[in-house]
């Protein structure tokens, strides 16, 4: 079968030297945020560009998700539905609440947690369905195409705010301030701790990093993988080239959409929740 590839790839390669001429296509280029309204409060820019416009119809759809699978009649039996939202609670519930949050929280912050999960696998499931929101047209008509809204580094950081200041907000509550930044400080000996207490200050930075970078890298790199393969097509005018690069696309387009965009979900719900935790009931 890798033979088989080989060949058709050179196949594809040695056909007319048209085969050559570099395209238009650049998949970055999917990732540029125009202003599609703009909206300039002093030196705010609320513009809705493509991200916003997927950000909007993925809150709906959170809401839509909720009311359809969560709802039901009391003294109803259970159905399909009744069992996709259940397995969906059960996940955020004893995975994600119940394992990084103290039992005296849950009911506080389950819900956060929660929506968290479901709305960034449903910003990162439909950033897999191909819509007309390119912001392109073709004679008139819009062009379909797919993009992620986790995919820029201003939406996943914004996520990644709301976990960092929920986590200290909810440390000093529980533990006021001064018990609360002392937990920061390890026993060392006096010496070491002009050296570790910025470390640890700086470590407490590194989660809102941590959290924002790796969803927006992993939801990037796995749009750019499958734009590059399928605008090979484009770029060396080849059609032939579609017998092997189609097939790669449709492979990484398959590991995304059944095993990355719910990984991504899950990992930023249960550090979320694990950071909250943490703060609630510090280890020293």
């Amino acid at each position: 079968m890798k033979r088989l590839i080989v060949a058709l790839a050179t196949l594809a390669l040695l056909l007319p030297a048209n085969a050559f001429a570099r395209g238009d296509f650049d998949p970055t280029d999917e990732f540029v945020q125009n202003d599609w309204i703009p909206i300039h409060l002093g030196p705010l820019d609320l513009s809705i560009t493509k991200a916003v416009a997927y950000l909007m119809i993925a809150s709906v759809a959170t809401i839509l998700f909720g009311i359809f699978f969560m709802r039901t009649k009391i003294g109803s039996k259970p159905g399909r539905k009744e069992t996709v939202g259940e397995m969906v609670y059960e996940i955020a519930q004893t995975q994600v609440a119940e394992q990084g949050l103290p039992s005296k929280a849950i009911g506080r912050w389950f819900p956060y947690v929660a929506t968290l999960m479901l709305f960034i696998f449903v910003v990162n499931f439909l950033g897999f369905i191909p819509l007309p929101l390119t912001g392109e047209t073709y004679h008139g008509v819009p062009t379909w195409g797919i993009y992620a809204a986790t995919s820029s580094i201003s939406v996943t950081l914004a996520l990644a705010i709301l976990t960092f200041v929920f986590t200290h907000v909810e440390g000093i509550r529980w533990n006021g301030p001064v018990r609360y930044f002392k937990s920061w400080i390890p026993e060392a000996p006096k010496p070491l701790l002009v050296l570790i207490v910025p470390l640890e200050i700086l470590g407490q930075f590194m989660r809102l990093i941590s959290l924002s970078v790796r969803l927006f890298a992993n939801m990037l790199a796995g749009h750019i993988l499958i734009l590059t393969f399928i605008g090979l097509i484009f770029i060396l005018q080849s059609i032939v080239l579609a017998i092997v690069v189609v097939p790669v696309g449709i492979l990484f387009y398959l590991f995304e959409v059944i095993i990355v965009i719910g990984i991504q979900a899950f990992i930023f719900a249960a550090l979320s929740a694990i950071y909250i935790g943490s703060a609630i009931e510090p280890e020293h």
